[in-house]
């Protein structure tokens, strides 16, 4: 056959021919897709997936080749801890379609169904596949030309068996193919070598990369290929999703499955490397049902979705109990989509966008999707960005703060429920750093309280990705005092001025006033209406702006324009973290866990056990009496800085806690961490282990302790 392109594959380009598959054109030069592993080209097999032109855990089998196509391995094992740089996806068009009836799976059941009913067929094979069955019933399917939701009164099941893939010793060599794998690539002209034909369970495949034996019942048979025709179980996962709707299985999905026999050894979960040994381990653990093991395990939550371990997790669970159990329950998606795909035909943007998208987008920033909403996590230079806050000034935004207006005479009252500072000790053009708690003392939440002129009306700040929450727990826990929450975070930006020459800046733009540290005020700015807030994340002098959200780039544009000569630049959010974390900032929900108390926080100083009955009190209380079992503390070392994550070591090997935030100071010439520690017979140590560096147990904040950086 003539080759009519070529794309590439990790950077290697790979001839194809005319209606060639990816998968064909791969395994013609030598490549496993994924390494290794039994294909089965039909879709089913995670052996065949890599990631095509950006979109992850596609089927090489079921997409054709073309000119250009860039295709990358998956990363085998757990990948690695990376900050995830996102970019918004194109949109995908949707189109509804009603039928009495629709058919899914294109074989013998199911065209006599279809002929049956008059219905139409989706069919992978013919370029339309079936990734779910929702409430209607109405099967969404991914199509070459966009996603079709089909809104149906009955579907019909037809979607055929599977084949067993094996599970033994050396399955994860390259070489394996089911009969349909091998029917199709030896169509296709991809010579397999010396094949043999296996009907039975193997022993173990023997082998380097490929498979040069194979051991059935003891004799070893040398080979180049393994043709594995062990048996089908039925692919009846569409008719689980479909359980309790209007749903017919037909065909080979209907029978009943007959599960293999048990494995000894092998990989049971590619897509987990999960191996029979660590469900052995699971099992021993108290997992001893289906749902349970599934979880303890992780096999069948991998990108087949149970395709091939689910019929070996059956059998493993009838080994042991003599029963075999039904298997776990299925979700929509089948196969993996992309959030396009999902969020297909509907119409509000999935991440927020703050006032400021386009114009972060045009001045070149790399955008992210943090705290629920996308923000941009770098310009060009982090170093920059970095160096304009901590010597010059720089401006950031931060209009995704959760912002909320409390006004009635029940507002303090309101607020002394929430949160577990004195409320009444704010005054008038004063503003304080709180903590929300949970019933069970464990801090929910942290932000600003400003109290107004007017005495009973405040100005409340929240995280990024707790407005939602912050307004649900609001209203609910106040909803028999007489006071008012307006969730204003939509209609207000927000743009942080920050640096040694961030008064000089604004200044020049109308705001020359002296604002003491935590105090507010009212003024115009470039002629901007904005609520002028003094505070600091940075650990530098800093302003928070907030203001009408349509005039946002008016106010972004006077400011840059006006600090040119100041060397005023944006920072986003790579600067900003290693900012906060020289000063010891928590961020809630990356430095805080589930259990944080204020007091294993290190923020006990922010809890008034005298400032009335508010949310987990009695808690604070109780467990104020027990001694502390770990602690957020602050680490350095000389080492480059780990990821967010690692774990940290006592000297004598000893687990002793993790890591939460980490990054090289530039200014300190060092890595800083924060990092939750165990205390051993109630004492932290001085020192532990990451990543095979010593880092040293030292007191908050790293920069400037005294914090006259902040005040000016």
């Amino acid at each position: 056959m003539t080759g009519s392109g070529e794309f590439t594959f990790d950077g290697t380009a790979v001839p194809f021919d005319t209606g060639d598959h990816l998968l064909t054109a791969l395994v013609r030069v030598g490549i496993h897709p994924t390494g290794g592993g039994t294909l089965c080209a039909e879709g089913h097999s995670p052996h065949c997936v890599a990631e095509v032109d950006g979109s992850a855990y596609v089927h090489t089998c079921q997409t054709l080749a073309r000119e250009g196509m860039v295709v990358r391995a998956h990363p085998t094992g757990a990948p690695p801890v990376l900050p995830s740089i996102a970019s918004p996806e194109r949109p995908v068009a949707v189109r509804n379609i009603h039928h009495e009836v629709i058919v899914i799976g294109g074989g013998e059941s199911g065209r006599a169904a279809a002929a049956a009913a008059g219905a139409p067929i989706v069919d992978a094979k013919d370029g339309s596949e079936a990734i779910g069955i929702y409430p209607g019933p109405m099967v969404a399917v991914r199509t070459d030309d966009g996603m079709v939701h089909a809104h149906v009164n009955r579907v019909v099941v037809a979607t055929g068996a599977l084949p067993l893939l094996p599970v033994c010793p050396g399955n994860d060599l390259a070489g394996l193919y089911t009969p349909m794998a091998a029917e199709r690539l030896t169509a296709a002209g991809v010579d397999l070598g010396q094949t043999v034909r296996i009907t039975g369970p193997p022993d173990r495949f023997e082998g380097d990369i490929r498979v040069r034996s194979v051991v059935v019942g003891g004799e070893r048979i040398e080979c180049d290929a393994v043709i594995v025709d062990i048996g089908t179980t039925p692919n009846e996962v569409l008719a689980r999703m479909g359980a309790g709707l209007a749903i017919d299985t037909v065909g080979d999905a209907a029978t009943a499955a007959s599960p293999p026999p048990c494995p000894v050894e092998g990989t049971v979960c590619p897509c987990n490397e999960t191996t029979m040994a660590e469900l052995a381990e699971a099992w021993a653990r108290g997992f001893t049902s289906m749902e349970l093991l599934k979880r303890a395990s992780l096999a069948g939550t991998g990108v087949c979705q149970g395709a091939v371990c689910s019929p070996y997790l059956q059998s493993f669970i009838a080994d042991r109990t003599g029963s075999v159990e039904a298997p776990f329950t299925a979700r929509p998606v089948a196969r993996q989509a992309t959030l396009s795909e999902i969020a297909a035909g509907r119409h509000h943007p999935a991440v927020p966008r703050t006032s400021l998208h386009a114009i972060h987008e045009a001045a070149g920033a790399t955008m992210d999707r943090l705290g629920g909403w996308w923000r941009p996590w770098m310009y060009s230079d982090v170093g920059a960005e970095y160096d304009a806050v901590r010597n010059a000034v720089s401006l950031g935004d931060v209009g995704t703060l959760g912002k909320f207006i409390v006004s009635g005479p029940d507002a303090e009252a309101a607020l002394q429920r929430l949160i577990s500072t004195d409320v009444s000790t704010i005054r008038p053009g004063r503003s304080r750093y709180v903590l929300m708690l949970d019933e069970r003392g464990y801090v929910l939440d942290d932000g600003m309280i400003l109290r107004e002129p007017e005495g009973d009306r405040f100005f409340v700040t929240v995280t990024s990705g707790g407005a939602s929450v912050a307004e649900m727990w609001f209203r609910d826990w106040t909803a028999h005092l007489n006071v008012r929450w307006m969730n204003v975070t939509m209609a207000l930006g927000a743009i942080n001025v920050t640096g040694p020459r961030a008064p000089e800046l604004l200044a020049r733009v109308g705001f020359d006033e002296t604002l003491p540290m935590l105090q507010h005020t009212e003024s115009d700015i470039a002629n901007v209406p904005c609520r002028v807030v003094r505070l600091s994340f940075t650990g530098e002098v800093s302003f928070e702006l907030h203001h009408p959200f349509a005039r946002s780039g008016e106010l972004w544009h006077a400011l840059l324009d006006a600090g040119a000569d100041l060397g005023v630049v944006p920072h986003g959010l790579d600067a900003l973290s290693r900012l906060r974390l020289e000063k010891g900032h928590i961020i809630v929900g990356q430095d805080s866990d589930y259990d944080s108390t204020p007091r294993r926080l290190h923020h006990d100083w922010m809890v008034n056990l005298d400032s009335g009955n508010f949310i987990g009190r009695h808690a604070v209380e109780r467990t104020n009496r027990l001694a502390l079992d770990k602690q957020l503390v602050g680490l350095e070392s000389e080492g480059p800085a780990p990821f967010e994550g690692a774990v940290a070591w006592t000297p004598d090997g000893e687990y002793a806690g993790y890591v939460t935030s980490a990054a090289w100071s530039p200014t300190l010439d060092r890595s800083v961490m924060l990092a939750w520690i165990r205390l051993a017979d109630g004492e932290l140590p001085e020192e532990v282990w990451i990543e095979g560096e010593s880092a040293r147990r030292v007191a908050l904040p790293f920069y400037d302790p005294a914090g006259t950086r902040a005040r000016g």
